[in-house]
C-alpha cells in the first residue's frame, strides 16, 4: 500500500517526489490494546494539569491514545507521545483523568487507572515568574534511565510544578515540593542534556536552569546502533520530465517506539526532512528524490532517523549512485 506523508519540510531548494510505502490498519483486527499503565497526573498550575502514562501493547500496533476528563473525551494523542498538558482548567477545582489506547482498526482499550487532581488557587494579578532553578545535578540509572536532583528555592515562590526538558522538549513534570525526578526511556550509550523550569499557579514559568549533561552507558546486551536498516539506493528516469530520480528504501531502526521523521543527506548536505503527520508506515519505506536532468552525476546518499526520545540516531551507510539512462 502506498502512502504519502502529510507533511514534508524542504530544507533546501532540492525538489522531492514523495511516495512513501507502508502498511495500514487491519480491518479484521478485533483485539483491543492493553490498558495503559503507569498513569499519573500533576497540577501544572491553577489552569493546567500534566498527565503521563506508559506505552500500551497491541497485537498489531497502537495508533494513538485518548485522554478523558471524568467520562468526557478531551484529547487525541499520537502513539509516539506518552504525555500531554491539559489546559483551560479552573483554579481550586477537583478533576479526574484517565487514558485509553486505540489501534488502527478503532479498537479501544480499557481505561487506565483514574487519577484525581485538584488545581491550586491563583492570584489574578500574579505576573512574576519563579526564580531560575539552581544546582541541577544528576546521574544515569543503568543504561536507560537517569536521576535528577535540584535545590529547593530559598523562599516560598508559589511553585506548583517543575518541568523537565531534554534537548529543549518537555519530557516530564513533578510537583512543586519535589527536589528529584527519575527519567526513563533513554537509550544506552547516548549523551543527553537536561534543563529544569519552575512554574507557579498563575502559569508563570521561570527561565531554564543551566543544562545538565548525562551519558548513559552501554549495558549488557544493549545495541546502541540506531541507524536505519537495509538502506538501498536505486535510480530511474522520468521520460516525460526528462529528469532523474534517486529511489531510496529502508527499514526503520530497531528502537522502542515509532520513528516520526527522517533526514536525507546528499553529498554530505541535509537535503530533506521527511515527517509523517500521522502514523508512520510499517515495514520498508521508499522515497524518490529529484536528482536533476543531467546524466552521469554522482550522488552520495545517507539517511538518519529521529528517535522516539527526540534524539537523532546514527547515519545509515553512505551509498553512491550515478544518474544515467536507467529504465523509467
Amino acid at each position: 500500500m502506498r502512502r504519502t506523508p502529510t507533511q514534508v519540510a524542504l530544507v533546501t531548494a532540492t525538489a522531492l517526489a514523495l511516495v512513501a510505502c507502508g502498511g495500514g490498519g487491519d480491518d479484521k483486527d478485533s483485539e483491543a490494546p492493553s490498558a495503559p499503565t503507569g498513569f499519573s497526573v500533576q497540577a501544572g498550575s491553577a489552569l493546567s494539569a500534566h498527565v503521563m502514562w506508559e506505552a500500551a501493547k497491541d497485537n498489531v500496533a497502537v495508533s494513538g491514545y485518548v485522554v478523558y476528563r471524568g467520562k468526557d473525551k478531551i484529547k487525541d494523542v499520537p502513539a509516539e507521545k506518552l504525555m500531554i498538558d491539559i489546559t483551560g482548567l479552573k483554579p481550586s477545582t477537583a478533576y479526574s483523568f484517565s487514558v485509553r489506547a486505540k489501534d488502527a482498526a478503532g479498537n479501544l482499550s480499557p481505561h487506565s487507572q483514574r487519577k484525581p487532581v485538584t488545581t491550586p488557587a491563583v492570584t489574578p494579578e500574579d505576573k512574576k515568574a519563579p526564580a531560575r532553578p539552581v544546582k541541577l545535578r544528576g546521574k544515569h540509572r543503568g543504561s536507560k534511565g537517569a536521576e535528577l536532583t535540584w535545590s529547593a528555592p530559598d523562599k516560598d515562590q508559589g511553585i506548583t510544578s517543575y518541568d523537565i526538558l531534554q534537548g529543549g522538549s518537555k519530557i516530564h513534570s513533578v510537583g512543586g515540593d519535589a527536589t528529584r525526578a527519575e527519567v526513563g526511556g533513554l537509550r544506552p550509550g547516548t549523551d543527553y542534556s537536561f534543563t529544569l523550569q519552575a512554574r507557579d499557579a498563575a502559569d508563570n514559568t521561570s527561565p531554564a536552569s543551566e543544562p545538565l549533561k548525562i551519558s548513559t552507558p552501554k549495558g549488557p546486551g544493549d545495541d546502541p546502533d540506531t541507524a536505519p536498516i537495509s538502506f538501498k539506493v536505486a535510480r530511474h528516469k522520468n521520460v516525460k520530465e526528462g529528469a532523474y530520480y534517486l529511489d531510496l528504501s529502508w527499514l526503520p531502526p530497531k528502537v522502542d517506539g515509532e520513528v516520526p521523521s527522517y533526514e536525507i543527506h546528499l553529498n554530505g548536505n541535509l537535503t530533506t526532512t521527511l515527517v509523517w503527520g500521522n502514523k508512520p508506515p510499517e515495514g520498508r519505506t521508499t522515497e524518490s528524490v529529484f536528482a536533476g536532468k543531467k546524466p552521469g552525476v554522482s550522488y552520495k546518499v545517507k539517511i538518519r532517523a529521529k528517535l522516539p526520545d527526540g534524539e537523532w540516531g546514527s547515519f545509515s551507510p553512505e551509498l553512491t549512485m550515478v544518474t544515467g539512462e536507467a529504465k523509467p
